[in-house]
């Protein structure tokens, strides 16, 4: 059972944990109790569309939220000619349930109301980590009358807001089970207190960089691309690749915000606008331009411009950036060779 105010990312939080279940192998139904807010009933239901999830909607007019809840379980019962393998998990029903822009008498009437009826495993609270203290207070209130099994935090992309997460642990004694790191459905995981602690502290979250790096790039690109940069005979077709590899894993500040040292940095940001100049330049080159960036004269370099919307000095700039990278490379050969050496003096 997913409750929380409007506002709070709740419907969608549900969507995001049906398709982490999904990702996890175990199958799952959304089920639609919010009969309150216009257009919820169609967002959950566009949502599950988008996940390849089954979604419970309930009729136009239908107003009484234990009937929802009450059909849509009988629905979700196999019949006998489809019984459950002794080795298939059962489906899990998420219901996603009304919200107000505050919390009030009817609304918590409603919900308790909901959970008695539905004795559910688990009550999540959804409450937004940008709100801060009145998060806290949000909690408290929810957990009061509805004891709360676990929080999923929501907008966790900035570590100044991991207070919030602190504060919030504390005064509910119930644990943060997920956390919602963009709007993008696939960023939500379950939540990991050393890693929010390591990136406040300006540790980074190295793990969590790996297994976003796991699931974006095929380990065949990764290999091709590592033995490019080995050999220094990276390309802009690599560059390009590259690219893609990283737009893959989010949003690029996020990414760089899970480096060691980089959470601290203040102002740290990326120009969205700058990156897809970029592309656009090296989009703007020919295959042979892109394989043999030295052909690259003044002639091309102008209708590289024309071509991208940029300027003639954007391009060289590119140009100088791509060469001093490509040298760096080669001097780590290098570097690496000599060492190699030296190891094989001294046996």
């Amino acid at each position: 059972m997913i409750v929380g105010l409007n506002g709070s990312g709740k419907t969608t939080s549900a969507a995001k944990l049906a398709r982490l279940l999904k990702k996890e192998g175990r199958s799952s139904t959304l089920i639609a109790c919010d009969l309150q807010r216009p257009a919820a009933v169609e967002q959950l239901a566009t949502l599950g569309k988008q996940i390849d999830v089954p979604v419970f909607t309930p009729d136009a007019n239908e107003k009484n939220v234990q009937r929802v809840a009450a059909t849509a379980l009988e629905r979700q019962d196999r019949p006998a000619s489809a019984a459950l393998r002794r080795d298939e998990p059962a489906r899990l029903a998420i219901f996603d349930t009304a919200g107000r822009q505050e919390i009030d008498e009817a609304l918590i009437r409603e919900l308790k109301e909901l959970k008695e009826f539905l004795q559910p495993q688990e009550t999540l609270l959804v409450v937004d980590a940008a709100t801060g203290q009145q998060a806290v207070s949000v909690a408290t209130h929810f957990n009061d009358a509805l004891q709360i099994t676990g929080i999923i935090l929501t907008k966790l992309d900035g570590d100044a807001r991991g207070g919030a997460a602190l504060s919030m642990r504390e005064v509910t004694h119930c644990p943060i089970k997920f956390a919602g790191t963009g709007e993008k459905l696939d960023q939500f995981e379950p939540f990991v207190p050393e890693r929010l602690a390591g990136r406040i502290l300006g540790m980074g979250d190295v793990v969590g960089l790996v297994e976003k790096a796991a699931e974006a790039v095929e380990a065949a690109d990764a290999a091709q691309l590592e033995r490019k940069l080995r050999t220094a005979s990276f390309d802009f077709n690599d560059f390009l690749a590259q690219f893609k590899m990283m737009r893959k894993m989010g949003p690029l500040e996020n990414i760089l915000g899970m480096l060691p040292g980089m959470s601290n940095v203040q102002g740290l940001s990326v120009d969205e606008k700058q990156l897809k100049r970029t592309e656009a330049i090296v989009l703007s080159m020919t295959s042979e331009e892109r394989t043999r960036p030295d052909i690259l004269n003044a002639r091309r370099r102008q209708r590289i411009a024309r071509g991208s919307g940029s300027t003639v000095t954007e391009v060289n700039d590119l140009l100088r950036r791509f060469d001093q990278m490509r040298k760096m490379m080669k001097s780590t050969g290098k570097m690496k060779k000599m060492m190699a050496q030296m190891a094989r003096m001294k046996k």
